[in-house]
């Protein structure tokens, strides 16, 4: 068994953009939502309030991702795992204080007692400017996303681009309220219309952060897309016999995965190589895992496969291996080490002109064969490594018939 965690795959890197960006996303939030709430006041502007506590829910959520992933990489004696799921609790109590803030939007909605407010000139050019500075923050988030290979970024700078949405809401309620249009819908007035325009993204995030935080906190399963990237990473390795078991979680950013797999070797030390393969593979593709878990045992079979080269089909062991043009497969019994049947196939790739050796042994690793006999040594040669590296052990024999060269891997042990 072996486990992994980031500081050991470039993993600091990462963390520290999302430090960077999420910081940076706070103060251009709370600079935000202090500036609505000034002009919110002083025009009297229920959207332009809405807007103020739209940008003060992303400030509060910027610095819960930003404090969130600052304690829950801490390790300590109570908690050896590390706090990860601390930003998913303030996730959720942040979403209970935005519906908060929903509700008294309604109210002040269908209160009945807004009065039109008053929007000077220069509340509009600040309002531009505020909906200027979160898209171009978007675009740079994303950008920097890309660069970093960063998931986490990407959705930053995307969120951004949709409270430009709701930027564009306040700014044209604003706008109107200049204007001084005076237009009535069943009573409610445009800027109470905006208002509500916005309240429709506030609750929107607010859903958000609540399902995401309270599916952490149960402990539910990553993503079935992801289960399945990481079952086709594990499946693809040629040593990997079997897949017994495949789970994964997710904790504050981080996921966390537990795998159990047979392998096709007996060997400790080349079973670990072979998990830690897998490991490397899987992070690679895999953003934000924290810890993966692979438990290995070799695979059990009943019978085992033995592929032998022949130069006819009557049994004659032929002296080269790529060139033979038919294969002896001998299927024996482990527990009593007893012939029970034998096929004899036609190679095919013995009229191949390169590479034939090559072909011959990706045949055999496909075809489920764990033992090879053959006469000469090509463990330095190409079909060699192949062999290996599918999980199949080579016996170099003497013989020319094919049942003295079968007795003979089982002398030697299978």
């Amino acid at each position: 068994m072996t486990t992994q965690t980031p500081e050991s795959t470039g993993g600091h890197d990462d963390t520290a953009q999302v430090y960077r960006v999420a910081g940076y996303a706070f103060v251009l939030n709370l600079f935000l939502a202090v500036l609505k709430g000034f002009l919110a006041v002083t025009s009297g502007s229920l959207a332009i309030m809405a807007g103020a506590i739209d940008s003060g829910t992303d400030a509060v959520a910027s610095l819960v991702i930003y404090g969130g992933v600052k304690l829950s990489t801490r390790k300590t004696k109570g908690f050896p795992l590390g706090l990860y799921k601390l930003e998913n609790v303030a996730s959720v109590l942040v979403a209970i204080f935005i519906f908060i803030a929903g509700y008294e939007i309604v109210g002040q909605i269908f209160s009945g007692q807004q009065q039109p407010p008053e929007i000077p000139l220069p509340y509009i050019w600040l309002l531009l400017a505020a909906t200027l500075m979160i898209f171009f923050f978007g675009r740079f988030a994303i950008r920097v996303g890309r660069r970093t290979n960063s998931p986490t970024l990407i959705a930053e700078g995307r969120h951004r681009q949709v409270d430009v949405l709701s930027s564009i809401v306040v700014l044209v309620a604003a706008l109107l309220g200049y204007l001084e249009v005076d237009w009535h819908i069943l009573g409610i007035t445009i800027d109470q219309m905006g208002a509500c325009l916005i309240l429709v993204f506030i609750v929107r995030a607010g859903w958000d952060l609540l399902s995401d935080g309270m599916r952490v906190l149960l402990d539910a399963s990553i993503d079935f897309a992801t289960l399945d990237r990481i079952q086709e990473i594990i499946k693809n390795d040629p040593q990997v016999d079997r897949i017994i078991e495949l789970s994964g979680r997710n904790a504050g950013r981080f996921q966390f995965i537990h795998a159990a797999v047979t392998v096709k070797t007996h060997d400790l030390d080349e079973a670990h190589q072979i998990s830690r393969h897998l490991e490397t593979r899987i992070r690679e593709q895999i953003p934000h895992i924290e810890k993966i878990t692979i438990l290995y045992e070799p695979r059990k079979r009943e019978h085992v496969r033995i592929a032998l080269p022949l130069a006819d089909e009557n049994g004659r062991i032929s002296a080269h291996f790529g060139e033979a043009p038919w294969f002896a497969v001998v299927f024996v019994q482990r527990r009593d080490q007893t012939v029970q049947k034998q096929e004899i196939m036609k190679n095919p790739h013995a009229a191949t002109e390169t590479a034939k050796g090559i072909r011959v042994a990706e045949w055999l690793v496909q075809a489920g064969v764990d033992h090879v006999g053959m006469k000469e040594d090509i463990s330095r040669k190409g079909p060699g490594y192949v062999l290996a590296n599918g999980g199949i052990q080579v016996h170099l024999i003497s013989g020319d018939d094919l049942d003295a060269a079968v007795d003979d891997i089982l002398t030697k042990g299978i």
